[in-house]
């Protein structure tokens, strides 16, 4: 069995997803069709596909902060204002395979205007752009070719609005088309250039003015939107009315006194007040019903209103009355919500009908214009992740619910990411649980409350969602900790749950009342107390039920872990709950943040901020293990179970999430993805998927991926054996070149080396060629690579033969141009750069020689010294030869 467990065991993760900051604050901008968005997150341009939340690429900034940006229509080009008053012209990638690198201006401009600027617009044909600044000034700019078609002056402060009028289908046309600029700034006044009349007097040194200034708003106009045929302008602002205005020029007769009247022309004019009752944000034309007006001035017009009150209101302008409403309206009371939801920009995208909002509080949402329901809603920013848990509208977990730093609970699609947000709090939610099924959640929060939600029920799927169906008052503090019972009656119903807070306190609720399914109109059932009981010294951090519902363990911050025994009975007529103290788990050396009965075995897992793990007998409540290795407190603990011994994950301070081994105080594997604290840890039901969520505002989906491992070293395993077969195939055969190559493709630099000593202790005749013949046809990345062995060959004074003959082969096969590309491969070209990647254009090849010279320097200072001593073993052999004794001879013979 311990076989099977170890060999069941999880060794392995890889981050699959990561819900990552998608828009932090600043402007936002779509394609014309909806499916890609551009936001701001820090001072960066991301780019994200809609339909999957998937970031494709990001822009690269100047280090400010960005005021605007605008995506033209022809969706290939972003165009971004920042602080540092530059204008910033990038091309939108067409592929929709996330890049790694991010896509640099193919145009900059440094000074685009002297003071900052709050909005710009392209034209329909994509081909200028116009730009607003804070003292009032507008150019217009062809962006592709970079520089400026149009300048104008006089607007009375910040220009608060932008829009090109450029009729371009001919059946709706009324009158002669130009092209004209619509701009409106905070003094309230709205004026109307025409381009071509402000080229004309621009080449005669005249100042473009205005060729009508339109005068009826008291506030600053926030929204400007003109009709198909050019003919029919709304403006909405902070005032709380749109305005509708015929800007066609007609010609009428004044009557004098003296002689015939004369015919003069009558500019643009206010037609209708269209009072709104909220701050616009927001305006703009629907094309869906649209008619627009023929000669004699007809007009049916419907447009969209957007603003203070965090919905979307949809107009007929004949009567001025709402057709229908997107959204739910901010209900008076709670200040700080209402300025969080507010609409800070609306965006229309006709291809899709769909309506995109921004919120204040960077959430994203797409509604529907012709169901009238909220399609998708993608969340900006998640701040501080606290608890997770999954979610089930099935038998599978669909759904991830995080409690942030935020009153708002938010429910993320795990496929599409699209999301929900749970209202019903007042203050932040600080605890997560769900029923053994996965469809019911409930939630502990700092206003003392705990509430129960279920899903709705909806066979559309844009309806989705969780409702509030409980709510459990009593405690005197925040409650911190929560758990639902793990067995649920037949029907799916609830029979009981515990509940931890700051009060010290923990108390057992009654909740085989509350339905398992939420209704429009349902009321929230208010849920009984069972029973209260004072548990530890101070706050409560944790409660988990064990999986037979018998046995209730509790976390607290005076270092104690308890255990306590569950009685409960239930009748038609009442139901009855205690809880007894059965042991207290002491060892650990600062607070308990998180307890965890295993889902397998007879044991409770522990962990506290003494950056420990503790495993608990049941048996004896004696301690198994302690399992350390966290450089933080250990804030979360979870079970992974299997055939066999289950595993522990732990999250910690340090940003890590652990998982240990099972009957060992081993880590099998550790997860690195977070910069700070992770709070948050969630666990599928088919184990093979781990959440983890920090205070760095990240969500990692970690997948288990060790069977795959093991697969892939089984196949490489197999594969070295081949080719090492193959090897000895080659040297029994004299077939050098394919060793060579081969043991490059190895990388096992030990047999090159050995093979490069046999093939130079051999005739120099038949090995040289060999060699040279093999280093000449060597691909780049594998020259790199044989470098980097003759650098460490070279090191050793037996090895540096061998590597200094080698070297002297690539220097006279390869030239210094080669040796220089070679050493330039980009980052990621595979294999073998090592630390070469990310080098500049020959600085690899510089650093390697570096590591070359002083070793080479050493071994020919020892080749010298070696000469300079055999001469004198030369002449000392000469001497025994021929000297020395010659002489002794001579004498004896003189004698």
């Amino acid at each position: 069995m311990a076989n099977l467990s170890r060999a069941k065991a999880k060794s392995a993760f890889k981050k699959a997803k990561c819900i990552a900051p998608l828009h932090t604050a600043g402007p936002v901008a779509a394609t014309v069709d909806g499916s890609r968005l551009v936001t701001c997150v820090g001072e960066e341009a991301v780019l994200t596909e809609v339909n999957s939340g998937t970031e494709i690429c990001r822009f690269s900034s100047d280090t400010e902060s960005i005021t605007t940006l605008c995506v033209s229509p022809s969706s290939k080009h972003l165009l971004v204002f920042t602080n540092s008053l530059s204008l910033r012209v990038y091309e939108i990638p067409s592929l929709s395979q996330p890049l790694s690198k991010p896509v640099y201006p193919i145009r900059t401009i440094s000074r685009a205007h002297d003071s900052p600027v709050h909005v710009c617009r392209t034209d329909p044909t994509s081909t200028y752009l116009a730009s607003g600044s804070a003292d009032g000034v507008v150019k217009v700019w062809d962006f592709v070719r970079g520089y400026v078609t149009h300048v104008f002056k006089g607007h009375g402060g910040v220009v608060s609005a932008l829009l090109f009028n450029y009729p371009r289908d001919p059946a709706a046309m009324v009158y002669d088309p130009k092209m004209q600029l619509i701009t409106a700034s905070v003094d309230t006044r709205i004026r109307i250039f025409d381009l071509s009349a402000a080229a004309d007097a621009a080449k005669t040194g005249a100042g473009a003015k205005p060729e009508a200034v339109l005068e009826g708003h008291v506030s600053v106009p926030r929204g400007l939107d003109v009709s198909p045929d050019g003919r029919w302008l709304i403006s909405g602002g902070r005032d709380a009315v749109v305005l509708v205005w015929d800007l066609a020029v007609t010609k009428s007769r004044s009557a004098k006194a003296k002689g015939k009247g004369k015919e003069k022309e009558v500019g643009p004019t206010l037609v209708k007040t269209i009072p709104i009752l909220e701050r616009v944000e927001a305006v703009g034309l629907l094309q869906d019903g649209q008619t627009v007006g023929s000669s004699s001035g007809s007009r049916n017009l419907r447009f969209y209103t957007a603003g203070e009150k965090g919905v979307v209101k949809v107009w007929d302008e004949g009567d001025g009355s709402v057709l229908f409403t997107l959204g739910k309206e901010i209900e008076k009371g709670d200040e700080e919500l209402e300025e969080q939801r507010q609409i800070v920009n609306a965006i229309y995208l006709p291809l899709s009908s769909t309506l995109l909002t921004i919120h204040a509080d960077q959430n994203i949402l797409f509604h529907n214009l012709d169901s009238r329901t909220l399609s998708r809603q993608l969340i900006g920013f998640n701040d501080e992740v606290i608890d997770s848990t999954f979610l089930s509208s099935t038998s599978n977990d669909t759904h991830l619910a995080l409690a942030t730093n935020s009153s708002l609970i938010r429910v993320y699609n795990t496929s599409t990411l699209d999301t929900r947000l749970l209202e019903g709090h007042s203050e932040i939610v600080l605890c997560l649980d769900k029923s053994s099924d996965g469809k019911v959640l409930v939630s502990g929060s700092k206003d003392r409350s705990i509430r129960i939600w279920a899903p709705r029920s909806s066979d559309d799927d844009a309806g989705w969602g969780w409702g509030c169906v409980g709510i459990c008052e009593g405690h005197a503090e925040s409650v911190g900790a929560i758990a639902l019972s793990r067995k649920q009656t037949e029907g799916g119903a609830l029979e009981f749950m515990f509940s931890g807070s700051q009060d010290r306190t923990i108390k057992m609720w009654d909740v085989s009342d509350v339905p398992i399914a939420a209704s429009e109109e349902g009321e929230s059932t208010k849920c009984k107390s069972l029973y209260t009981q004072k548990a530890h010294d101070k706050d409560i951090n944790s409660l988990d039920i064990s999986p037979n519902d018998q046995l209730l363990a509790s976390g607290s911050q005076d270092r104690t872990a308890k255990i306590f025994s569950i009685t409960y009975s239930s009748s038609p007529t009442q139901k009855k709950g205690t809880i007894k103290l059965v042991a207290t788990l002491t060892g650990h050396k600062r607070g308990v943040w998180s307890v965890k009965f295993s889902p397998s075995e007879r044991v409770l897992a522990s962990g506290s901020g003494d950056k420990t793990v503790r495993i608990w007998s049941l048996e004896d409540w004696s301690c198994l293990r302690t399992l350390e290795g966290h450089g933080g407190a250990v804030l979360r603990v979870g079970w992974l179970s299997g055939e066999g011994v289950g595993q522990v994950v732990s999250a910690g301070g340090d940003g890590l999430v652990k998982v240990w081994e099972g009957r060992e105080e081993g880590c099998a594997c550790t997860l690195d993805g977070h910069e700070d604290k992770v709070w948050a840890l969630a666990i599928s039901k088919d184990q093979k998927t781990v959440v983890s969520g920090a205070a760095d505002s990240l969500v990692n989906f970690w997948e288990d991926c060790t069977e795959e491992q093991e697969v892939e070293k089984e196949n490489k395993r197999a594969e070295m054996v081949l080719k090492e077969q193959d090897f000895l195939n080659y040297l029994s055969l004299h077939d050098y070149k394919s060793a060579i190559s081969l043991a490059l493709a190895m990388e096992q630099p030990g047999r090159l080396l050995s093979l490069f000593r046999e093939l130079s202790s051999s005739d120099p005749v038949d090995s040289a060629p060999t060699v040279d013949q093999v280093i000449r046809t060597l691909s780049k990345k594998d020259l790199v690579k044989l470098m980097r062995y003759v650098r460490d060959w070279n090191t050793n004074a037996r090895n540096a033969g061998v590597g200094q003959g080698v070297l002297y082969a690539v220097v006279r096969m390869w030239g210094v141009r080669e040796l220089v590309e070679a050493f330039s491969v980009p980052a990621g070209g595979g294999e073998g750069e090592g630390e070469m990647k990310g080098k500049g254009r020959g600085e690899g090849l510089k650093e390697l020689v570096e590591g070359l010279i002083p070793y080479t320097e050493r071994h020919l200072a020892r080749m010298e010294r070696l000469v300079k001593e055999s001469y004198v073993v030369d002449y000392v052999l000469g001497e025994m030869d021929g000297g020395i004794f010659e002489e002794d001879e001579e004498m004896d013979v003189g004698e």
